[in-house]
């Protein structure tokens, strides 16, 4: 129970064990805010808890109430199950460290910096094989402590004890950021927390969350800034490739049985996939914008739904078949700054770059105004939904009245991407601007 001494001062009182029916006592600890309104948003939040948890029918024999941690609160459990499976086996390690330009630019980044990091405590957030936290031991760290909450924790163990000269500075510790209790502050934490379209996985909030928990005031981060770019494309082959999976559905006469009653919920169905591949930049149809999320002063709640207003001009006439997506982060060092990017042209990571598919293209001319909306919502299952609205606004005579021509939007589930790694196709040139004009970017 939660009871106010004054203004700014209230404590906390909670039943103990009960060791026999004569003995019944209570623990308490009392909180000093630092403000009347802190303490007023305390109580609001804490009367919330107790109706929601109350609702929930959470109460255990004893009459207590089970609290979940934030992170089961907000994820699924057969989500978390999955995903920390996924990244306990060492095949997946293998496949992300075999990503040189991901683990290469990681390195550098360190190296480059060993003034942020020389005589420093670090915290390595989702230290899979422990990988970077043997990049800043190497770098001159004081200590690492590797936070691991999959099995790949015991893994990081046998690898860090195999190389006795950096082991010492290192200790593994297994579980969830928002959970574990580190014996002291961190003065610089490293992580390599992006997922497809740098979002995927919410493993973000996990790095945030690790910055309030664990980070001195004003203490670095690598990375420490990310940034997404969007674009309009043409692709009038993979455009007809998603179309054709449906054509199954247009069957009369499978075995006797007319599928064609389902052609149109498998049509959008698959156009509901995003499509995760490396692309020709040639395909982009106007220069790139980008959508910032500085992780040293972002809120972990300001990643639960993402607004980003799209505005472009086309550079060519041609037919738009949906947004293409990349990102990269900066790892903003006292010594070097140092870019890992995932944009289409530049050498390619197992991010690869994603592209959202309208189910219907919508027609533009050179110099035409591209508007629209890209709004991605969190969900429990650790991934986005993904809506896309793009509009071709009125072009020639008549454009100063801003009216939109034509319209097309799609929803798209980002725990569901199509992933389709064949070889890009051979693109004419004529026509299209030069790649390196089409990647700068704006900042919305």
């Amino acid at each position: 129970q939660l009871f106010k001494l004054g203004p700014s001062q209230s404590v906390c009182v909670s039943e103990g064990s009960e060791v026999n029916k004569e003995k019944n006592y209570s623990r308490g600890i009392t909180i000093q805010f630092t403000t009347e309104e802190e303490s007023r948003a305390f109580h609001c939040a804490y009367e919330q808890w107790k109706k929601d948890a109350t609702v929930q029918g959470s109460s255990l024999p004893n009459g207590t109430v089970s609290a979940k941690s934030k992170f089961e609160d907000k994820i699924e459990a057969s989500s978390a199950k999955m995903y920390f499976h996924y990244y306990g086996q060492l095949l997946h390690q293998q496949n992300m460290m075999q990503d040189y330009v991901r683990t290469g630019t990681y390195y550098a980044a360190v190296m480059e910096n060993r003034a942020d990091f020389f005589d420093r405590v670090v915290v390595d957030v989702g230290a899979g094989s422990g990988i970077l936290s043997l990049f800043a031991a190497q770098a001159g760290a004081k200590h690492v402590y590797a936070v691991e909450a999959s099995d790949m924790a015991e893994y990081a163990r046998k690898l860090i004890a195999g190389n006795p000269l950096l082991s010492q500075k290192i200790t593994v510790v297994k579980g969830k950021v928002e959970e574990v209790e580190l014996p002291e502050k961190a003065d610089i934490l490293i992580s390599e927390p992006m997922g497809t379209l740098l979002i995927n996985e919410r493993m973000l909030e996990s790095y945030i969350i690790a910055r309030d928990r664990f980070l001195v005031p004003n203490g670095k981060m690598f990375p420490s800034l990310g940034r997404i770019h969007m674009a309009p494309f043409s692709d009038e082959y993979l455009y007809i490739e998603i179309a054709n999976k449906a054509l199954f559905w247009q069957q009369q006469n499978y075995y006797g049985v007319n599928l064609t009653p389902l052609h149109g919920a498998a049509f959008q169905g698959y156009f509901s996939q995003p499509v995760v591949d490396a692309f020709d930049p040639r395909l982009l149809v106007a220069l790139a914008v980008s959508h910032e999320i500085n992780f040293k002063s972002s809120k972990e709640e300001d990643l639960y739904e993402i607004d980003i207003p799209l505005s472009f001009i086309a550079s060519i006439g041609t037919r738009i078949h949906g947004l293409a997506c990349w990102f990269d982060v900066l790892f903003d060092g006292s010594t070097v700054q140092r870019w890992l990017t995932t944009a289409p042209g530049a050498p390619t990571t197992h991010w690869y770059q994603l592209r959202c598919v309208l189910s219907q293209p919508i027609y533009v001319m050179p110099g035409q105004e591209i508007t629209g909306r890209l709004h991605m919502v969190a969900h429990k299952a650790q991934s986005y939904t993904i809506n896309l609205t793009v509009s071709a606004k009125m072009w020639g005579p008549g454009a100063e009245q801003g009216g939109i021509l034509q319209t097309s939007s799609g929803r798209f589930d980002l725990k569901e991407p199509y992933y389709r790694m064949s070889q890009p196709q051979a693109y004419p040139m004529a026509q299209e601007q030069p790649p390196q004009q089409l990647l700068q970017t704006q900042v919305f």
